[in-house]
């Protein structure tokens, strides 16, 4: 078996990817047509252009104008079902798909609709495509106590039935100021059962991969890859086994590392570091989970059984039922010989 089969045969699950930034460019283009005062080009190839990002406070100013594109609760349906199409046709079988409540709120959903959505996303992705689809609310850190104050309340109030976790993204290096209303949503949550999974370490130092487990009780962390910095820390990561979700293209078109080739990856596992493989906004970096397989075994020499680890990984790491988890972890076994 080639290596592309290999790649293409393993099942798959992607536990990092954003739902505004799963939006395919066929997708963004018809919903810029659709509404072309959003700033959001509607030609393919400007399109393309308009996703060359210079830095990370860049990709968050073309993020947000993307999200300004989704006005309706068909709108984020279809972002659902349209990732788990696309992860249908790469082997995957699960995700578990970040959503931004604060995002639709700006732009005018009610929330009720948006759980309503999420809801028959979840359904549609699993009967006409056979991905199951979980969600993990974020915070967008940079809007601060309100944005916090939002996401808990849906979270709390009005659920999809499918939501698992709670988290924080957005530019870290505005964190600091809102820390305490971070920690206060973050142990809410907990209480009401959800799942701790922040972003840390992707364009800060390891000083905020430790306040999101010191503080927000991480139980998985978003990228994660400053930790390298910190000696204590990537010892305590490796005895605790916390996972970190990382995405090397991402990290490259963010300019968070300067070339794949680059990427601390294969550092991250050689220290024992627990590690799955994601996409993060998959169109907006010309990238796909099964992409990102590829970019481990070429780019960063990871081998056959290296590869099938990391799916290993992902599945473990995940809020699956355990006896979906143990059918899946045969099957990558089966294959891996």
């Amino acid at each position: 078996m080639s290596l592309d089969a290999f790649i293409d045969a393993l099942p798959k699950v992607e536990l990092h990817v954003h739902l505004i930034g799963s939006a395919s460019v066929p997708t963004v283009l018809e919903l810029a047509r659709r509404h072309p005062d959003r700033g959001v080009p509607a030609d393919e190839r400007a399109l393309r252009a308009f996703y060359t990002f210079r830095d990370f406070p860049h990709f968050a100013q073309v993020y947000a104008a993307v999200n300004a594109l989704v006005r309706e609760p068909e709108d984020v349906a279809a972002l659902v079902t349209g990732l788990a199409r696309d992860l249908a046709s790469q082997g995957g079988r699960y995700a578990e798909l970040q959503v931004t409540p604060y995002a639709h709120h700006v732009t005018g959903i009610p929330r009720a609709e948006v759980t309503k959505a999420l809801d028959l996303a979840a359904r549609e992705s699993l009967s006409e495509h056979g991905v199951e689809i979980a969600y993990i609310f974020d915070i967008p850190g940079e809007y601060g106590e309100e944005a916090a104050k939002i996401t808990l309340d849906h979270a709390l109030a009005e659920p999809p039935a499918a939501l698992v976790g709670f988290g924080l993204g957005g530019i870290e290096q505005r964190r600091p100021a809102y820390r305490d209303a971070f920690r206060d949503a973050f142990t809410a949550a907990r209480a009401a059962g959800l799942h701790s999974v922040p972003h840390g370490g992707e364009m800060t130092g390891p000083e905020t991969i430790w306040e999101v487990i010191d503080g927000l009780g991480a139980e998985r962390i978003g990228h994660g890859i400053a930790c390298l910095a910190d000696p204590r820390l990537v010892a305590h990561l490796r005895e605790t086994q916390i996972p970190l979700d990382v995405c090397p293209t991402s990290n490259v078109c963010t300019g968070q590392v300067a070339r794949i080739e680059d990427h601390p990856l294969p550092r991250m596992l050689e220290e024992g570091l627990f590690v799955t493989l994601n996409s993060d906004d998959p169109p907006m970096f010309a990238t796909t989970l099964a992409g990102e397989y590829r970019v481990a075994a070429r780019a960063l020499g990871l081998g056959r059984a290296e590869l099938a680890q990391l799916a290993r990984n992902a599945v473990t790491a995940s809020y699956l039922a355990q006896e979906r988890k143990r059918a899946l972890l045969a099957e990558i076994d089966a294959l891996a010989g």
